[in-house]
This record gives C-alpha cells, structure tokens and sequence, in this order.
C-alpha cells in the first residue's frame, strides 16, 4: 500500500450468514464471532472464545501488528468536520508511527490543519485503535537512514519524484490513545494508552 492510493472498502458478512439466517452484516463496532484472520481469544468451543484477554496479552498483540503490519487505516477529518479514511503505508520505531502522503490530499491537508488522527489496525474483529498527535514534516527533513527504513519496510518512497511530481511530507503521529478489542465480551477494558501512558 502506497501512501495515496486506497483500496475499495466492502462489507464483511457475519459467519452465520453463510446459510442466509445470520445477524446480517458486521458494522463499524460490532465485534462478535471468530477472528476473520483465524485466530480468537484463546480456544473457542461451539463457536464462542473462551474468554477476553488480559490487558498485558492485548498489548502485547497490538505490539506485534504495530512491528508486523505494514498498513493502518487512517481516519482525519477536515476543519469544518469533513470525515476521509484511505489505508495507508507505515513503520514504527517503538514510540512512533511515521506516515507519508501527498502534502495536497485530503489527508495530507487533514492532518496538517488538525494535527490529529484515528488509526485501526487489524480486521474489524481484531482491532486496535490509536488516537494520535501529528507532527508534519517536510519531506527532506528526517535523516536518511530513517526514510530508507521507511522505504525498505514499505516498498514505498517518498522521497523519490513520482511522474506527476506530486510533493510529499511526513507525518509522525505519537499515540495518544490505544484501544484493542476482539469480540463484544472484551469491549471492558479495551484501553490500554491513556493521555500517552500505558496502563498497567
């Protein structure tokens, strides 16, 4: 995923409508049934998990997306409340997420004028979600080596002119807020970053 294009978003159906007799189509927040990647809280028996996870186990698996994943959704909105959501590329260094677009698109205008973000991770039924504070950086401004992470992680270079040399900029986000949640029994106690500070 490059930091502009998107991909078209669909609607996942619920598992039980495979015979036309489920609960009809997951939305944005619902949480139930087994994880779409396979996985589940712990082992699952008659179709339900045997329970939520701990707040350790979910940081840690947020952990391992935010080392693993390569792309996030990114939700901004502009100044008069103007929702956009586009996927983006990204690469985490322990304490940021570093983000790269076109300085003209609707994100790229979001996030400078607002200086704030909404990030989901994962399939809907195995989210984290990061609320964060951007910091907008000219394109030549991070040294070298980090933008050829970036690039070596992503596949994707900012840096480099594309035909139509459309001008990019960085955008570093420190995460504010950070939830994680499978199913609707795990909905308690999704926080695990408050204010900036995890929790224990």
């Amino acid at each position: 995923m490059t930091g502009s294009s998107a991909r078209t978003s669909r609607t996942v159906p619920h598992p039980a409508d495979q015979d036309g007799t489920g609960a009809g189509p997951v939305r944005d927040g619902d949480a139930v049934g087994p994880v779409q990647d396979g996985r589940s809280a712990g082992p699952v028996q008659d179709g339900r998990s045997a329970g939520p996870r701990s707040r350790a186990l979910r940081r840690r698996d947020t952990a391992h997306r935010l080392t693993h994943d390569v792309d996030v959704w990114v939700a901004t909105a502009s100044a008069d409340g103007v929702p956009y959501l586009v996927p983006l590329s990204f690469d985490w260094d322990g304490r940021t997420l570093l983000l790269a677009t076109a300085a003209g698109g609707p994100t790229g205008r979001n996030l400078a004028a607002t200086g704030t973000v909404r990030l989901g991770l994962g399939p809907t039924r195995d989210v984290s979600m990061i609320d964060g504070d951007v910091e907008v950086l000219e394109i030549d401004a991070l040294p070298r080596e980090r933008g050829d992470r970036f690039a070596a992680r992503t596949g994707f270079d900012p840096r480099t002119p594309d035909p139509a040399g459309t001008p990019y900029r960085w955008f570093r986000v420190t995460p504010r807020r950070v939830q994680a949640w499978r199913e609707a029994d795990e909905l308690t106690g999704r926080e695990l970053m408050r204010d900036g500070r995890w929790l224990d």
